[in-house]
């Protein structure tokens, strides 16, 4: 699962609860409807793989908005040898009935600034994970994460990176 799988299955799970869901609305397939703006703060490791196990740090601002069921959602993250990377793209969730469990997906296009630490290849870096969660009653959002961060083979080399998190995620409605 260490590719573009998470980015793949959230395009089609997503297209087809638009198929499904959405396009037959006065809206439209992408009609825009509100959601609950987000801030988030991750924190855990870059498993090892290709990098060394390092440190990392995540915040990600999820827009009050969707197009479809499509969420989106801006990020940042800081590694501890001084990798950083920006990026912005779009979430999926899936509610598991009125439990308040959850999982999400998310696909983000970004810059990545290697700062000395680990190299991914080039500047153009792409996140793409999954989360599984709880919210409470109050929209808190508790949730371990998943993901991978790579070039797509855009550039000649390609390692990719890894990294489990655990993620606290406060409504700002």
């Amino acid at each position: 699962m260490a590719d573009g799988t998470f980015a793949a299955l959230l395009f089609i799970i997503g297209l087809t609860d638009m198929s499904m869901n959405h396009c037959g609305t006065q809206a439209g397939c992408l009609g825009k409807s509100d959601a609950t703006p987000r801030f988030s703060i991750s924190g855990g490791e870059v498993l090892e793989r290709r990098a060394d196990p390092a440190g990392e740090v995540y915040l990600r601002y999820d827009l009050g908005h969707k197009r479809g069921p499509f969420g989106n959602a801006a990020g940042l993250s800081i590694g501890e040898n001084g990798e950083t990377w920006i990026g912005f793209g779009s979430t999926y969730t899936i509610p598991f009935g009125r439990s308040g469990a959850y999982a999400e997906l998310h696909s983000m296009p970004g810059l990545y600034f290697d700062n000395g630490g680990f190299d991914l290849g080039g500047p153009i870096a792409f996140r793409s994970g999954i989360e599984f969660g709880y919210e409470n009653r109050r929209g808190w959002r508790m949730a371990l994460t998943y993901d991978h961060r790579s070039n797509a083979g855009i550039y000649d080399d390609n390692p990719g990176i890894e990294t489990v998190q655990f993620k606290v995620s406060v409504p700002l409605n």
